[in-house]
């Protein structure tokens, strides 16, 4: 593998890592990945407009920048990047009445996980460790081996057994090494976090390393510019471990902090109802998961994730906007998925689980944006229980439980 470029930036200036529990705080040259106290994950230590800080763009700055997510580098802990495959600035469509979509499955790995995979990857690469390592159902694995390989680090990543076959295929083809585990993704979650303990690791967690969620925050920038400075009034986003709905809660409260929208949108996060801990902990009114209840299978095996360590960060997030949960059966994702090919979208099931929810719910009338978070190439379609695919409807009848 070819020498990484030469860091653009003194690494004393980056900020480092707080710990929303109990205010531990650590440098980000430190390859501290959680909190040594409470073994949380930690928050960044930076916010735009506080400080010496840059608060967000004005719209009428953002004329003739780079056409990608770097766009909006006032609110991100960089300058200008050394890396890029010119992810972000997606296209905002309309898909049903006043519900519209964002087509992050077109990133460059065909993954919204690229806005956060490109921040772990700048980093790792201004600090120069031995290895980089990180965990995935398969999509932030694939972001996280892209932009190493662009950034020309040694990069393994950790997959449980069972992912997809083109997924992994697309890891290994751009030069990571493939650690299969058997077992779940928890387990694979856990062999990941003991090899980063190792010295000289960077461990690229899309879950526990804040510099991702700086990232994914620029989904919500994208569409305040698209909609010429406002937002719409519900945000509807797939829920696992939250990384975009956590994304989507800063950027909304820097936009509305910096007096650039008027009101935050509510938050709307998306559970699949056989994988749905964070909606069974708000439905009870917790402040935190609740005790395990037994998994079942789920076509959105991206957001099958029963113990998130960001829980009680997600809950507190979808109350503080006035949003809640859905979650949605097997049958309506399956219905989903199939209906947006009918439209001319090819989404793997996990990244139609928010249209699945709206598109028979409440939401339907609202002005709504719905992400499509991934592409259909690295997965094929659900088969229908009869082997027959519909037309698209905007109205048919079918389960949806929305937990107010």
């Amino acid at each position: 593998m070819s020498a990484p470029p030469a860091p653009t930036t003194d690494t004393n200036t980056l900020p480092g890592y707080v710990c929303p529990s109990d205010g531990f705080r650590a440098e980000a040259t430190s390859l501290a990945w959680c909190c040594p106290r409470c073994g949380g994950p930690f928050d960044l230590d930076f916010t735009p407009g506080e400080g010496s800080a840059p608060g967000p763009p004005s719209l009428a700055s953002l004329t003739g920048r780079v056409n990608s997510l770097w766009r909006y580098a006032e609110v991100l802990p960089f300058g200008a990047p050394s890396i890029s495959l010119g992810e972000g600035r997606t296209p905002l469509v309309p898909l049903a009445g006043a519900v519209r979509a964002k087509l992050d499955f077109l990133m460059p790995t065909l993954s919204f996980k690229d806005r956060g995979a490109v921040l772990l990857a700048e980093l790792a690469l201004r600090l120069g460790p031995d290895h980089v390592i990180a965990d995935s159902s398969g999509n932030a694995g694939t972001a996280i081996a892209a932009y190493c390989a662009r950034a020309g680090l040694d990069c393994t990543v950790y997959v449980p057994e069972g992912t997809s076959p083109k997924k992994l295929e697309q890891i290994g083809g751009h030069g990571a090494r493939l650690q299969v585990v058997p077992g779940d993704r928890e387990t694979t979650a856990a062999a990941a976090r003991t090899a980063a303990n190792g010295p000289g690791v960077f461990y690229a967690s899309h879950v526990h390393n804040p510099y991702f969620l700086a990232g994914t925050k620029t989904y919500v920038y994208e569409l305040w510019e698209e909609l010429g400075g406002r937002l719409p009034s519900a945000l509807v986003v797939p829920v696992g471990n939250g990384t975009l709905l956590l994304g989507a809660a800063l950027a909304t409260a820097e936009l509305h902090a910096a007096g650039l929208i008027a009101e935050r949108p509510a938050l709307y996060a998306v559970q699949s109802a056989a994988v749905a801990p964070l909606a069974a902990a708000h439905r009870a009114g917790a402040d935190g998961l609740l005790a395990p209840e037994p998994v079942r299978p789920t076509l959105a095996e991206g957001i099958a994730i029963p113990r998130p360590p960001r829980a009680a960060q997600i809950l507190r997030a979808v109350r503080d906007c006035g949003g809640s949960f859905l979650t949605v059966e097997e049958d309506r994702i399956r219905d989903a998925q199939h209906d947006l090919a009918r439209r001319g979208l090819y989404v793997e099931s996990t990244g139609v689980a928010c249209w699945a929810a709206v598109r028979d719910g409440a939401l339907a009338e609202t002005d709504a944006v719905v992400p499509l978070c991934g592409a259909a190439l690295k997965t094929g379609l659900a088969p229908t229980p009869t082997g027959d695919r519909q037309p698209p409807t905007d109205g048919d009848s079918g389960r949806l439980t929305t937990d107010d």
